[in-house]
């Protein structure tokens, strides 16, 4: 009986079955009422005394084996008929995907690198947390200079030559200490300043600032770069130039642009004037240059700057710059469209 036992679990070690009904006649015929083992059990009475103990523990170990290969195939078997279910019907509609969206602040700061970049621009990028000279003192602000004043500034704590930077003037700075001209570069990021939270205004903000310094770079050169820009970006055609301050530019000029008044939205956004200010441009001045080891006499540049948050919210009629940061899905979800 012991070489019958171990012939028939070396049987049911080998099987496999594709189907349920091979499965359950599997069953039936060792597990079943009038099955193999029902018959070895019956004659397990005539197995000798000596012997019993062993054979005993070989028919259940069989029947064990059997009963096992017999949930283990058919719980295979019934898992992929449920798969097949699921996934068999390729002609079934789909279940929606739920899509995600770039934030109107990427969208639009990839638009305005897309517009520079077609007239030679790169792109620079430097540290959030900047030094004093980086930030300030290149620029023609030294130390107790009243136009400190202009921006106020998070120190970072016991050490009062570490800032976060206000503006993106800084990595200027720093691409100019170490690249020769000719330089033609935009620099985009996030700046900080110590400002109330309002609809208009925010402590933290984004910001992209050009710079281009060559040998006979007129204020014409600056003009033409601006009026490219601003068809492109918004589809005017007509900007003005008023006189301004910077510490860093000179003369500088804040730049606007002429949004009509065809709509009563219009009327709102500009006062009833039809223009609207877009950004501050200039000159690099002279000690700017000066400061980081470029001969003003042989090489002039221009510089100019925007808020990213100022043209999203004007080209998307967003009324309150604390929707940017909020993230509100229902307010993001508007972008899903937008590249």
């Amino acid at each position: 009986m012991k070489d019958q036992i171990n012939r028939l679990l070396e049987d049911i070690n080998s099987f496999n079955a594709d189907t349920l009904d091979k499965v359950e006649a599997f069953r039936i015929n060792y597990l079943g009422s009038k099955g193999v083992l029902k018959q070895l059990f019956a004659e397990f009475k005539n197995v000798e005394a000596s012997q019993k103990k062993e054979i005993g523990q070989a028919l259940n170990n069989l029947r064990n084996t059997a009963t096992e290969k017999v949930n283990t195939i058919k719980s295979a078997l019934e898992g992929s008929k449920k798969e097949a279910k699921v996934y068999g019907d390729l002609t079934r509609p789909a279940e929606s995907i739920e899509l995600g969206s770039r934030h109107p602040i990427s969208i639009v700061k990839n638009q305005i690198i897309d517009v520079f970049s077609r007239i030679g621009f790169t792109v620079s990028e430097g540290p959030e947390i900047e030094d004093d000279w980086h930030n300030f003192t290149a620029l023609n602000l030294p130390e107790y200079h009243p136009a400190r004043d202009m921006q106020d500034t998070f120190f970072i704590e016991k050490d009062p030559d570490i800032l976060l930077r206000t503006h993106t003037s800084s990595v200027q700075v720093r691409y100019m200490e170490k690249n020769d001209p000719p330089i033609r570069t935009i620099s985009p990021g996030r700046v900080f300043r110590n400002e109330d939270i309002s609809a208009r205004a925010h402590c933290i903000f984004h910001q992209v600032e050009g710079l281009y310094i060559d040998t006979n770079v007129s204020f014409a050169d600056l003009k033409q770069t601006l009026l490219y820009f601003t068809k492109e970006m918004f589809g005017k055609s007509k900007i003005r130039l008023r006189p301004s301050y910077f510490p860093f530019t000179e003369p500088s000029a804040e730049v606007d642009i002429y949004w009509g008044l065809e709509t009563e939205i219009d009327y709102k956004i500009t006062k009833g004037t039809g223009w609207l200010e877009i950004m501050g441009c200039g000159m690099v001045d002279p000690n700017v240059l000066k400061n980081v080891n470029i001969d003003p006499e042989k090489y002039s540049g221009y510089a100019f700057g925007m808020g990213i948050e100022r043209i999203a919210m004007l080209l998307y009629q967003i009324p309150d710059i604390r929707m940017f940061y909020e993230n509100d899905v229902r307010f993001l979800e508007q972008f899903k469209s937008v590249i």
